[in-house]
């Protein structure tokens, strides 16, 4: 493993590429956002336009999307925990690994009974 620029406080692959999940699950929650605020407008405009546009959404490919979009949140969010954690904590930079671990695992344990109930309902539960 390269050592890091001394007083970095992410360190190691971990630090890496939780950066970089943590900016990219920035990214699509904001397109997501975007995308959700012009929708929602149409309303206002024309309700039979909004009505057209949210029964497109309900396709199975749609479905598979929102779990893209839910496991986005939520990795962006516990990760974000982690990360005030390392920049506030005094122990943070010590326990970052761990952390990234323990991050990991909760999104695993919340993702996959979630994924299990949504996709059900979405392929004909």
């Amino acid at each position: 493993m390269a050592s890091s620029p001394a007083g970095t406080l992410y360190r190691g692959r971990e630090g890496m590429w939780t950066w970089v999940l943590h900016r990219i699950t920035g990214v699509l929650v904001f397109f997501f956002l975007f995308a959700h605020v012009i929708d929602t407008s149409m309303v206002r405009v024309s309700p039979s336009a909004y009505n057209t546009a949210v029964n497109t959404y309900k396709n199975p490919v749609v479905g598979l999307m929102e779990v893209g979009l839910v496991a986005a949140v939520l990795f962006h969010a516990l990760n974000g925990i982690r990360v005030v954690l390392v920049d506030f904590w005094e122990k943070g930079p010590r326990y970052q690994r761990q952390m990234t671990y323990g991050v990991a695992g909760l999104w695993v344990v919340l993702m996959v009974p979630f994924a299990i109930r949504h996709l059900s309902h979405v392929f004909g539960g």
